[in-house]
């Protein structure tokens, strides 16, 4: 279910974090629906993943490997 800003329900939101078909592997969370950068984990409790279907995800991520590598480069 949506309300009327097209965002989905809460219980939508978490039926796909369970979904399996929406795992690749079993650890690669891939939903295209799901617009969210940084879902939760199937299991919540240990943190956030990516979504790789979300192009704004990987970016995110490849920046941050990208800053946390020229960090490490500098501070030697």
């Amino acid at each position: 279910m949506a309300d009327k800003d097209n965002k989905p329900s809460k219980e939508t939101l978490e039926e796909w974090s369970k979904n399996p078909d929406n795992w690749i592997l079993g650890i690669f969370y891939f939903n295209r629906k799901d617009k969210r950068i940084f879902p939760p984990k199937r299991i919540a409790q240990f943190g956030w993943t990516v979504n790789f279907a979300n192009p704004i995800s990987v970016l995110a991520i490849v920046a941050i490997i990208v800053a946390t590598i020229l960090i490490t480069k500098l501070r030697k």
